[in-house]
């Protein structure tokens, strides 16, 4: 059995995480994800690595890879059941590892993480920021729910398992060298295209 640092990496690690994969499958989160990816890869220059950090079953990686399709893609994934989609993928370089023990062996144009953040234990959130800064050599986007201070939420009847903050901000403070690029928010009631109300912040090093 594999030992974690956090009761949050068990709580996805186990039931939680197989049932979450159950609930989040489709053709039309796909979709969803082109037309928020297309809109947010038309602000970036020469996208041609990705990482994706929590990357689930791989459907941010589904269209990416539609909209960048000569692109090499890698994913760091902790649960059991999500990385058997992820192996499936010729495609994509599956990482089986929690985030708080997973070391980049590459940098990437892009490192991406999407609703992940808010359910990582806040004192641990420093060291996904290392992370992400450390893994890429260019851009950084972070999706998630923000507040503008941080907070806990109850999370499907659960305590102490999600977290909103300004995570975009967090990461600003921390490395002066990150510029903010553009931001958006998508709106759950969107008739096309909708996502679960969160915000998006695309950021670049420059140096």
């Amino acid at each position: 059995m594999r030992s974690f640092k956090t009761d949050q990496e068990v709580f996805w690690a186990g039931q939680f995480g197989d049932d979450y994969v159950d609930r989040n499958n489709g053709a039309d989160a796909i979709a969803a994800n082109i037309a928020l990816f297309s809109k947010i890869l038309s602000r970036t220059d020469q996208v041609n690595s990705v990482l994706e950090l929590g990357a689930n079953l791989g459907l941010n990686l589904h269209a990416l890879k539609t909209l960048r399709p000569s692109a090499v893609f890698s994913a760091v994934e902790i649960n059991d059941k999500a990385i058997k989609h992820l192996q499936q993928l010729k495609w994509v370089q599956p990482y089986h590892q929690s985030l708080l023990d997973f070391q980049a062996e590459a940098e990437y144009d892009l490192v991406l993480i999407k609703g992940v953040l808010i359910h990582i234990n806040p004192d641990f959130i420093d060291k996904v920021y290392n992370l992400l800064y450390q893994a890429s050599c260019k851009y950084i986007l972070v999706i998630e729910y923000f507040n503008p201070v941080p907070v806990e939420v109850t999370y499907r009847g659960h305590e102490n398992k999600l977290f909103k903050r300004d995570f975009a901000g967090d990461l600003l403070d921390k490395y002066p060298d990150l510029k903010l690029v553009d931001y958006g928010f998508s709106y759950h009631r969107d008739p096309n295209f909708p996502q679960d109300d969160t915000t998006w912040f695309l950021m670049k090093k420059t140096t």
